[in-house]
């Protein structure tokens, strides 16, 4: 039996992470009743710093618990919640708690630019974006201010501003400046990586950053920006929160509107709540799932899918790493896991063939995948102690994120072979694979790679590249954005084609993924969308 909530909010947003706290937030402060629903827990920062010391396996989910209710995909273990089906598995991991998945992000805060949203016009290639970024660039501003971001100013390959960052650049590590000697003899543009993270002082009551190096999995004194804070200013500002409350279907009355959310309980008893308005901001698999379950009369192939592209163009940034030992100590593992990065390849001539690509010297302290390593080639005693303080001190480790394009052929849907979860939901199924676009920008990167280690006094050959592609949880492209209802989820407000009273408030919508990390983008879409409701619900 479906209980209805008696009272009818004006907004109900779906999802609380960085994105639906934002919108909630705006939408509160503009005087409009709104109700959050989140599937998973509040979060405490201390319970999660305890648990990952408490480990015996740390990895980047190990800080958060399991939640029967609403399952979170791990890549570390085997019995994965996603279901691969494709040529190449995507691997990703995200949080389902209050917060969301910035709970253990590397607070990397990048602004496309202009170029990357404009990619068929400029290269032939992929989509553009129904808007363009001096549109966006207000909100984009707004959004650093929100989550305070420090970074460079008039760096090389930065997305044109009209005012500074809030906060200067973190400055690099030792590790880091050994590369810029390296990197700039090169010929590459090598800046310090724009950051959600206080640098040396106060920022919005938190504590500056003070080099844990422990940004991935969680920060442990809260100094990096995370989702729960946009849902906890959301509260004070007189929002409703309903924390385990798994949505699993929209209802649509006959003129198109979403009348209601249909959520389950960790007990399965289900829960029906009626609204004006409705906000999909459940993240990038979990959002295209509750839209192609909500199958009905009025929806035959799910809500907001008559152009059949929900949960198609699924993208992320195709990820290839590569380690080597230098001379001499370069002592990684000191402040903020990515402090600088390579900007020069987001935007070549060449990107109508060739994937673009960013690249990043990770500061992240090698000393346990080192020891395995000494381990395996069967060292002991002093012989294993010597080798683990030599090679931790001279590890250096470049990883890069190549642009995949949309392809509708990469997809997600409901379990097609009747797989569930706790609840008794379909698990997501995952169609996808990556093309030669990518392929031969990888090529490329590891030949870049090599030259690089060579040019630091690496032996030749000696540089260990990745295999395949790695997951970088940029979920991106199942509710694409444009401006045809029949080839797009959503228009340039990230309303829904198909519903008046409906958007979606993710990287789901992005048209393209670019070689930087989303949530800076989230955000300003985030907080554009939340001024445009309140905007809109006023009498």
């Amino acid at each position: 039996m479906v209980q209805t909530l008696p009272h009818r909010p004006q907004l109900v947003v779906i999802g609380a992470g960085v994105a639906g706290g934002m919108v909630a937030t705006r939408a509160a402060e503009a005087g409009m009743r709104v109700t959050m629903l989140c599937d998973g827990p509040v979060l405490r920062r201390e319970d999660l710093v305890d648990r990952f010391r408490a480990s015996d396996h740390q990895t980047m989910m190990s800080p958060y618990p399991l939640v029967p209710h609403a399952p979170q995909p791990n890549v570390a273990r085997t019995d994965d919640y996603l279901i691969q089906k494709g040529p190449v598995a995507y691997q990703q991991q995200y949080i389902r708690a209050v917060g969301g998945t910035t709970w253990h992000w590397a607070a990397a805060t990048w602004r496309y630019l202009p170029s990357d949203m404009k990619l068929k016009s400029l290269y032939g290639v992929g989509r553009d974006w129904p808007l363009d970024y001096w549109e966006i660039e207000p909100w984009y501003a707004r959004a650093e201010a929100e989550m305070g971001v420090a970074g460079p100013e008039n760096a090389p390959f930065d997305a044109p501003r009209s005012g500074p960052y809030p906060m200067p650049a973190a400055p690099m590590s030792y590790m880091d400046r050994v590369f810029n000697k390296t990197l700039t003899a090169l010929g590459y543009d090598h800046i310090s990586a724009p950051q959600a993270r206080n640098n040396q002082q106060v920022y919005d009551a938190r504590p500056p950053c003070c080099g844990n190096a422990n940004c991935m999995p969680i920060c442990p004194i809260g100094a990096q920006y995370s989702g729960n804070i946009a849902v906890e200013k959301a509260q004070a500002a007189g929002a409703e929160l309903i924390t385990d409350a798994v949505v699993h279907r929209l209802e649509v009355d006959a003129e198109g509107r979403i009348t209601a959310a249909r959520y389950l309980t960790p007990d399965r008893t289900e829960f029906r709540l009626e609204a004006d308005r409705f906000v999909l901001a459940a993240g990038g698999i979990e959002g295209p799932k509750i839209l192609l379950m909500s199958t009905q009369d009025t929806a035959p192939a799910g809500v907001a899918n008559r152009s059949d592209m929900v949960g198609r163009n699924l993208m992320d940034h195709p990820g290839t790493n590569a380690s080597f030992d230098v001379p001499e100590p370069i002592w990684p593992g000191r402040g903020p896991n990515v402090i600088s990065a390579v900007t020069s390849l987001r935007d070549r001539p060449d990107r109508d063939r060739i994937a673009a690509r960013k690249l990043m010297i990770l500061n992240m302290n090698p000393v346990s995948g080192i020891a395995e390593e000494a381990i395996e080639e069967g060292l002991t005693g002093a012989a294993l102690r010597e080798a683990i303080r030599h090679r931790t001190a001279r590890r250096a480790v470049i990883t890069a994120f190549h642009e995949q394009l949309p392809d509708p052929e990469n997809r997600i849907v409901p379990s097609t072979d009747g797989l569930t979860d706790a609840l008794g939901l379909p698990r997501p199924e995952i169609h996808y694979n990556v093309d030669d676009y990518v392929a031969r920008s990888v090529e490329d990167t590891r030949a870049r790679v090599d030259r690089i280690a060579e040019a630091m006094g690496a032996e030749p050959g000696s540089v260990t590249h990745s295999e395949g592609y790695l997951p970088n949880n940029h979920i991106t492209g199942a509710t694409i954005m444009g401006t045809d209802p029949r080839d797009s989820v959503v228009d340039a407000d990230c309303r829904a084609h198909d519903h008046p009273n409906l958007w979606i408030s993710s990287s789901s919508t992005f048209p393209s993924v670019s070689s930087v990390n989303v949530t800076l983008t989230i955000a300003a879409l985030a907080l554009r969308l939340g001024d445009h409701i309140a905007q809109e619900a006023r009498p």
